[in-house]
């Protein structure tokens, strides 16, 4: 067993967490440290960053760095990059955990504008696209690394949408477009880097609980195996794996972490 407990460890791991401010980064920030890693928080809410930092610190006495950045910007991605290089010694995995979003995100497919759909598009698939076309590089030029993304259920399938009855709430089209280019452009560059020690792969979530109505969460219930909607926390031990070595050999995959919703 210990060497089957080596592979599991991230003692010494150098791992980077863009979104690591949000709802599901902050959860991955502070697993990660409780598994003996060097994490990073990296957002463009700083103070809220901090706040979180400050946190985990307190309660695993590992408490992150904390970097700004913003993931449309090309420079402040490569300053990201090079200070927390320069900060740390180096990256060995990258978190694409960020969900940017503009204010008229939400709407229903016949109202949406079409200058919202591509800032939209921009911002979030851009914004991976970006972080990832940079570390990887980063990772060509230092001997390889792991980069992680995240998509979504409905990124595979077609949204439920009667599960959204009777609420305000919908399946934004910009989201389902999104989120399966993600899955799409993970293979992508696993196959374009390959050969180069550097592993890229994906974790499609089903739905997070963040306070929704009743409703909404009963009969999206109805669609899974046990739980439903997911906690944050549900999701970490397949980051914790696929950060890993145990997952040495999983390259380019989407993982589905979604209580059977996609079944």
């Amino acid at each position: 067993m210990s060497g089957i407990s080596a592979l599991l460890e991230l003692d010494g791991k150098r791992i980077v967490v863009v979104g690591g401010a949000g709802l599901l980064g902050s959860k991955i920030c502070e697993a990660i440290s409780r598994a003996g890693a060097r994490c990073v928080i990296a957002d463009i809410n700083v103070a809220r960053a901090e706040e979180i930092a400050e946190k985990i610190g307190s309660d695993t006495g590992a408490r992150p760095e904390v970097t700004t950045v913003s993931i449309v910007d090309p420079s402040s991605v490569d300053e990201m990059i090079n200070s927390v290089a320069r900060k740390i010694g180096g990256i060995d995995v990258l978190i694409n955990s960020s969900y940017p979003r503009n204010s008229n995100y939400g709407r229903k497919f016949e109202n949406v504008e079409f200058k919202d759909f591509c800032e939209n598009v921009n911002l979030h698939l851009g914004g991976y696209f970006l972080v990832s076309q940079k570390v990887l590089e980063y990772f060509k030029a230092n001997g390889g690394g792991v980069l992680l993304n995240m998509s979504s259920v409905y990124g595979m399938i077609a949204p439920r949408f009667r599960i959204y009855d009777g609420t305000a709430m919908t399946m934004p089209v910009e989201y389902a477009a999104i989120k399966s280019a993600i899955i799409h452009l993970t293979k992508y560059m696993a196959a374009y880097y390959a050969g180069n020690n550097i592993r890229v792969n994906c974790i499609s979530l089903g739905g997070l609980w963040d306070h929704q109505p009743e409703s909404f969460l009963s009969e999206y219930r109805k669609h899974c195996i046990d739980k439903g909607m997911l906690d944050a926390a549900d999701v970490v031990g397949t980051v914790l794996f696929l950060a890993s070595d145990m997952s040495r050999y999983v390259n380019g995959q989407n993982v589905c972490v979604d209580d059977g919703f996609t079944l």
